[in-house]
């Protein structure tokens, strides 16, 4: 019996994500350039895509537009916002936990003659408002900022920051990474004064290689992709069918349960926290009560974490230690960056839920952490 604790990573796709595609491959398989009539049958499936995510993301249709997910997301925002404005200024602002796909744009926009403000963070995970606020020039253009945090799942003031930004006298662009906030937590994006948004389908049990962007209808921004006009011309490129449908598909079914979601994965994570604390000793928690629903890090003090990875898998049991994005890399920038001990960081474990998981399921992974963790000590203290 599988279980599955790794959703932060990537989720399970839906059944009817999975029908969908399939319909798309072998049915409306045409391209929806091509002028003849499969072809505009597939443009219109296209466009009734478009406006169900539009629906669920409280925009207009012509703000959605599809990419190949979170990563391409991020980069074509940020860099597409720094290309249009940098007449009105260089000066961008980031944190230091994002995304390795915005810190690694970011320092690529370095090298072209823009200033980075990266904010610090406290021991939650969180950066202090009041430091953005100070960190705001006459020649900022952009703020970046991750809303959920994916290795401990802080939630960062993105309604503050945003309606802060919108009653500023000159434009300032802010730019929302939600690939681990968008069907976790309930927000629109015209609601927080979000100018531009980023959503990666295979999060939210999509397909891989498929997501979408919100840019609100007034932001001046650069297409970075050139071609054959696709997307408005904003992201050219023969459109990936079988993966915008699947995605529609997957934000529909997300969205429509939304509530219910977000109260079943948070009852699950207060489970797993609560017998994790109750069955097993010289631990850390490393998330804050007030994170996001799916996502819980938890250090097992004297252990590494990688090799507690991997004697779970032989049970089945499927963690991570940080992002799937940096996992291969030697320690957490966010861990790090929170100030913990390097013992806490090496044996930092990720755990992240889904809908899909079960409360059984929780119950046994709990009693096979606490064998593996224990006969780990013993090994370790022997030495």
């Amino acid at each position: 019996m599988e279980i599955y604790l790794d959703n932060s990573a990537t989720t399970k796709p839906y059944k009817e994500v999975v029908d969908k595609m399939v319909y798309a491959l072998t049915d409306q398989y045409a391209n929806p350039s091509s002028v003849h009539r499969k072809g505009v049958i597939v443009e219109k499936e296209i466009k009734n895509a478009r406006k169900e995510i539009a629906k669920y993301t409280g925009a207009k249709d012509k703000e959605i537009f599809f990419t190949s997910g979170g990563t391409e997301s991020n980069n074509i925002i940020i860099r597409g916002t720094a290309y249009a404005n940098h007449r009105s200024g260089k000066h961008l602002i980031t944190t230091k936990i994002e995304h390795p796909s915005v810190l690694n744009t970011f320092k690529d926009l370095e090298k072209d003659g823009y200033e980075v403000t990266y904010l610090d963070i406290d021991n939650n995970g969180l950066i202090s408002f009041e430091d953005f606020k100070n960190a705001l020039r006459e020649d900022t253009i952009l703020v970046s900022i991750m809303h959920v945090n994916n290795e401990v799942g802080a939630i960062q003031p993105v309604d503050k920051i945003g309606r802060y930004l919108s009653k500023l006298k000159r434009k300032v662009y802010f730019h929302v990474d939600a690939v681990q906030s968008f069907g976790k937590i309930d927000f629109k994006p015209s609601k927080y004064n979000i100018d531009l948004m980023s959503v990666s389908g295979h999060k939210i049990h999509g397909p891989k290689g498929i997501g979408f962007v919100y840019i609100k209808e007034t932001t001046k921004i650069k297409s970075i992709v050139t071609g054959g006009g696709q997307e408005s011309a904003f992201r050219s490129g023969t459109e990936n069918v079988p993966g915008i449908l699947g995605l529609s598909e997957a934000v529909r079914i997300t969205m429509e349960n939304l509530k219910d979601n977000i109260d079943k994965i948070n009852n699950l994570k207060e489970l797993l926290l609560n017998e994790i604390k109750s069955n097993i000793d010289n631990i850390k928690v490393n998330s804050s009560e007030n994170g996001v629903c799916h996502i819980l890090n938890i250090s097992f003090i004297g252990i590494k974490g990688e090799i507690l990875l991997h004697y779970l898998e032989e049970d089945n049991i499927y963690v991570s230690t940080g992002s799937a994005c940096s996992s291969k890399k030697k320690g957490s920038h966010v861990l790090i960056e929170m100030g913990l001990l390097s013992k806490e960081i090496e044996g930092a474990i990720r755990f992240s839920l889904s809908t899909m998981n079960k409360e059984e399921d929780i119950k046994k992974a709990v009693g096979i952490i606490k064998e593996k963790v224990e006969e780990l000590r013993i090994i370790i203290n022997k030495r």
